[in-house]
């Protein structure tokens, strides 16, 4: 039966697919093997396979180049513009409390310039009741002279005395009352300029009220933005040290105890206390701010000690993950590629062994802050010495297939405290932060 069905699809595909004859001779002999229609049909679709699995996989190393490039290139423009919409952010907040203050400054000239202008109109007031009383008295005492000079008249005019004592008397009187009333209308004067001066001084200060409330206003707009941004802000990165199994609080209270320098001069602060509640207000917001961008930025320099770079910047296969293998605890990952290419630190630290290790054959450790090191394995050549000090991006060594390894690839392990940990949760916690 199977041999009457091969026959059927010979002669079904003899139109196609021809029965062809392939000769092989040699000195003494000639043979030839005969390729039947079936045959020919099987040798195209293995091709076939082939050559469509030869395009996949140059598709899919191509897409992998492409996309590891795109996304590093947005990891470093996101991190670029957040710190310039921060740096922006940070120097308007700086302009507006520049200009609260000097508002401040002139709301408070004003309103001494208007106590000014109350004490002199005071003054003026008191002066002008000194002079009305004076007034009161001069009147008072030239009645009575007139009713004496009247008395005198009378007895001048029944004695018959002399007339020129009485007219000097008389002239003596006037010259008085006219240097009064000078006086007066010059108290009445002084006491209008004042009033005016004073009506001026208050419409000033009103406008300046205004315009330190309207300032006030657009600087807690632009506080209420910057405490979101650095707000949301701040919880990526919390994120960060959570999803690698590290405690924030720690990480902050240790990267503060290294970074806990202060110094300088010791100058006394004056601060105006009339009608600046709005200000204190805007004050202890600013406060809070500066103390999360203090955070933020512990944040950053703490970041820049964990090992979040990737170690090729190259194309490679993941070719083994974190976890059990063939029974087997598997420390780290697998990174697959050409024999030679660059391997580079992922964080600042300093060589703690670089040489043969049994298992992961030529070797690095790198010891980096807040207990955490890494391990580069199975290595073609070491380009660093045990002791020496390397920076995030440094060329280390390259890829390679020694000890304990069927292939050339990458063996990269990340510890905590002398444990292993996954070494994906670095990286993918970098692509979510950047």
């Amino acid at each position: 039966m199977p041999k009457r069905l091969i026959s059927s699809l010979n002669s079904s595909l003899e139109r196609w697919l021809p029965e062809k004859r392939l000769f092989l001779r040699s000195d003494d002999a000639t043979r030839f093997l005969r390729l039947r229609p079936l045959t020919q049909l099987g040798c195209l679709m293995g091709g076939t396979v082939m050559f469509g699995w030869t395009l996949f996989a140059s598709s899919v190393l191509v897409i992998d180049a492409i996309s590891s490039g795109s996304n590093e290139e947005q990891m470093v423009q996101a991190h670029a513009a957040f710190e310039e919409r921060l740096a922006q952010l940070s120097s308007e907040r700086d302009a507006r409390a520049a200009e609260a203050l000097a508002t401040q400054n002139r709301f408070t000239a004003a309103l001494q310039q208007v106590s000014e202008m109350q004490s002199q109109l005071l003054a003026s007031e008191k002066k002008r009741s000194e002079l009305e009383t004076g007034l009161q008295t001069i009147q008072s005492s030239l009645r009575q002279a007139i009713s004496e000079r009247n008395d005198a008249e009378e007895q001048i005019r029944m004695t018959d005395g002399n007339d020129a004592t009485n007219h000097a008397r008389d002239e003596e009187i006037a010259a008085a009352l006219d240097i009064l009333s000078g006086e007066l209308r010059d108290t009445a004067k002084a006491r209008g300029e004042a009033e005016r001066s004073a009506e001026v001084a208050l419409k000033t200060a009103e406008e300046l009220r205004i315009e330190r409330d309207q300032i006030v206003t657009r600087n807690d707009e632009i506080l209420n933005q910057l405490e979101n941004a650095v707000t949301v802000s701040v919880k990526p990165l919390d994120d960060v040290f959570r999803s690698v199994g590290m405690d924030p609080d720690e990480v902050l209270e240790a990267i503060r105890k290294g970074y806990s320098g202060q110094g300088g001069p010791l100058n006394p602060i004056s601060y105006s206390t009339s009608g600046n509640a709005a200000l204190k207000q805007s004050e202890t917001k600013a406060k809070q701010i500066v103390v999360t961008l203090d955070e933020m930025n512990t944040y950053r320099i703490a970041i820049e000690k964990l090992p979040l770079a990737m170690p090729l910047k190259t194309s490679y296969r993941l070719t083994s993950g974190f976890g059990r293998r063939w029974g087997r605890m598997h420390s780290g990952i697998d990174m697959a590629g050409p024999t030679g290419t660059a391997v580079y630190a992922t964080a600042d630290g300093v060589v703690n062994f670089a040489g043969q290790q049994s298992g992961y054959g030529n070797l690095i450790k790198i010891s980096h802050e807040l207990g955490t090191e890494t391990r580069f394995g199975h290595l073609s050549r070491i380009r660093v010495k045990q002791g020496q000090r390397v920076s995030q991006g440094d060329l280390i060594g390259d890829m390679g297939s020694t000890g304990r390894s069927t292939g050339p690839h990458l063996h990269y392990e990340v510890r905590m405290n002398g444990r292993a940990v996954d070494p994906m949760s670095f990286i993918k916690a970098a692509n979510n932060v950047f």
